[in-house]
């Protein structure tokens, strides 16, 4: 399919700002959404707005299976073992906060420890700084070295018989890096380790298939590819699903409620309490059609070829500027950098004048802009559907702002 057919599915990207073409590079924050996307959540409200997994009526069943098809394609799409170890969640912050507490509250006790990087997300960091308040453990950091990359050789170090889960990303948020999950996964598992993967930045830009990888918890978020707002997904593999208690009580994670006691749904339903996001969550479907479709379509792979290439040089040749996360053999189409002389926010400001939205500031990833020595960096990321003209428009306009602060 050619670019701008692919872009005239994006309605957002047709908008004018101070009057001129909106160039939008703040993808990695959130990707804006097909015609797709946004017409199943419309057609779902109108038609089928009713609670799911409980009524009998038309509305009702017509809006779970709407739902539970959601539920199928995500299991195809990351090509889970089960759907049952497919749980929806408001986003990836709040997968992350269900393992770390349904997990911690079973196998994490005093003196035990927990690991972590420093250039995580801080969704990454906060919920098991928590846990290890409430339960007394450890947090250890893993660092990354000068290439910007975890190495599994610093993980084997850190860990010890005491260690109970790593929770690390599949792609930073800030240096646009992949990490070698595989190998770190596997030096984890060998000393009996279960490992939680932030696929936020990872579900984008890399084919995920969880059973190749391993990986134990799986999380990201709907609004990072496509999909509705407040909705993400957790999977599990379904022997620590099912060891885990329920993160929040409520409605539709029962089996059975008495005063006596209560017992719970089986898997999913068991983390999915109360009424659930069911006029947002069936667009998951349309949405990873759409970046399927985008994944496998020649001429969008060549343009993201040409843009990576072509902003990275532009970046790193600049005298002026200094780029994080550097090497191409890792490296997806998100720069975060500094200009000296520069605010990153002033910076922001202006470009925004000009058409072109990019994202300042700490990336909610405060250590990692600690270890960095910065106190905050300007981002800019690109989506399938941007192009290399708006790249080449980006550099002109960047070069335009930095010599009028400089």
């Amino acid at each position: 399919m050619s670019l701008p057919l692919i872009r005239a599915d994006f309605p957002a990207l047709g908008t004018q700002v101070y009057g001129k073409a909106l160039v939008y590079l703040d993808n990695a924050a959130t990707a804006q959404r097909p015609s797709s996307v946004i017409a199943c959540q419309k057609a779902l409200a109108e038609a089928s707005n009713a609670n799911i997994h409980r009524a009998v009526h038309r509305l009702a069943v017509e809006a779970t299976d709407a739902y539970e098809r959601a539920r199928d394609r995500v299991k195809s799409f990351l090509n889970a073992a089960a759907r049952e170890e497919i749980v929806f969640t408001s986003g990836a912050t709040q997968a992350v906060n269900l393992v770390a507490f349904s997990y911690g509250q079973v196998f994490v006790n005093e003196g035990d420890e927990i690991v972590v990087s420093v250039a995580e997300h801080h969704s990454n960091i906060v919920p098991w700084q928590m846990l290890c308040e409430r339960k007394k453990a450890r947090l250890k950091v893993l660092d990354i070295r000068e290439d910007g990359l975890l190495h599994p050789e610093d993980l084997e170090k850190l860990l010890s018989s005491r260690t109970k889960i790593v929770a690390i990303s599949h792609i930073s948020n800030v240096l646009g890096l992949v990490n070698p999950l595989a190998e770190l996964i596997s030096v984890c598992h060998r000393k009996g380790v279960p490992v939680l993967i932030d696929g936020a930045q990872g579900i984008v830009h890399a084919p995920v298939d969880v059973q190749a990888l391993d990986c134990d918890f799986y999380v990201f978020s709907g609004h990072k590819i496509y999909a509705a707002t407040g909705t993400g997904v957790l999977y599990g593999k379904r022997r620590w699903l099912e060891a885990m208690p329920p993160y929040m009580g409520g409605g539709e994670m029962i089996e059975t409620v008495k005063f006596s006691g209560t017992t719970y749904a089986p898997l999913p339903m068991k983390f999915e309490a109360g009424t659930q996001n069911f006029n947002a969550v069936p667009a998951w479907v349309p949405a990873l059609d759409c970046a399927l479709r985008l994944r496998e379509d020649e001429a969008v792979k060549k343009e993201q070829a040409s843009i990576l290439a072509f902003v990275y040089a532009k970046l790193t040749e600049d005298k002026r500027i200094t780029l994080y996360g550097k090497g191409l053999e890792h490296k997806v189409p998100v720069f975060s950098f500094a200009v000296k002389g520069a605010h990153h926010e002033d910076l922001a400001l202006i470009l925004d004048k000009m058409g072109i939205a990019v994202r300042s500031g700490q990336m909610c990833a405060e250590p990692l802009m600690d270890r960095l020595g910065v106190t905050g960096l300007l981002r800019a990321s690109f989506a399938p559907y941007n192009t290399l003209e708006e790249a080449e428009y980006f550099v002109i306009c960047l070069d335009k702002a930095i010599e009028m602060l400089v």
